[in-house]
């Protein structure tokens, strides 16, 4: 399946780092600065993006799979610009399904992609091959960690997994929940040493998000985080270096491996 340039999967070695706040946070970043976002839930049987937003899509991944509605149908606005395609919370079928299945599943977001400048793929945490498949459709990766042990450990894994089984798919990290700059700086430096050192590669810093109270508070009113919150501004200064159409185009060597 050919990789498109305008999907960005959105990985995590492990749950708890935030990584599906962040993939809402730049779905409405780019969607201000005017650009056609699509959101979409791929993380398999825990989707969460509309539990996060408080909505109740009508349409899901599992009608499009069943062929109850076409993708395009399927499609939800948001009152922020962006579009999200749910998931299906709870559905364990869908973190299992049949290889047949599977493709289909895989190739519902190059069925999208022309219709939008960004789509925002956002997969469920680890790298287990399923969510390699889905990942296949992505040209660029952002791989969101915190300065946790376990998180660091489990985003290496990731990453020594794409080394050997997706080499042509080369990950930027996101360091989130930082306690300040100098702290997200060192531990992407942690984590780009271990992968030079035994990987061979050195994966690039997208960006570093801080530390935020608004962030835990807005999803517990299932909410989106204000705009002026210290982590809406990092998010949105990430979309603004590393996904705007301009940044992707003169940092595709990095994100996407040449």
């Amino acid at each position: 399946m050919r990789s498109q340039n305008n999907i960005v999967a959105i990985a995590s070695g492990k749950g708890g780092v935030g990584k599906t706040w962040l993939a809402i946070a730049l779905a409405r970043a780019l969607a201000a600065s005017g650009q056609r976002v699509l959101l979409f839930d791929g993380d398999l049987g825990l989707a969460n993006i509309d539990v996060q937003l408080g909505l109740s899509p009508r349409h899901d991944i599992a009608d499009i799979l069943a062929g109850r509605v076409a993708a395009q149908d399927a499609v939800a606005c948001h009152a922020q610009g962006f579009d999200i395609l749910a998931g299906r919370s709870g559905n364990a079928a869908l973190a299992s399904l049949p290889e047949t299945m599977l493709s289909a599943l895989a190739s519902i977001p190059a069925l999208l992609a022309d219709r939008y400048d960004t789509v925002l793929l956002d997969l469920a945490a680890g790298m287990d091959a399923t969510m390699r498949r889905l990942a296949s459709a992505a040209g660029a990766m952002l791989l969101v960690a915190t300065g946790e042990p376990t998180s660091l450990t489990d985003a290496y894994a990731v990453l020594k997994r794409l080394a050997r089984e997706c080499p042509a798919l080369e990950p930027a990290v996101v360091v989130n929940m930082a306690g300040s700059l100098a702290a997200g700086r060192a531990t992407h430096a942690t984590l780009a040493r271990a992968a030079a050192q035994f990987l061979a590669r050195r994966p690039p810093l997208a960006g570093i998000v801080r530390r935020d109270p608004a962030v835990p508070a807005a999803i517990r009113r299932q909410a989106l985080v204000p705009a002026n919150s210290l982590a809406s501004e990092d998010a949105t200064a990430l979309a603004n270096a590393w996904l705007a159409p301009s940044a992707r185009r003169g940092k595709e060597l990095h994100l996407a491996g040449g």
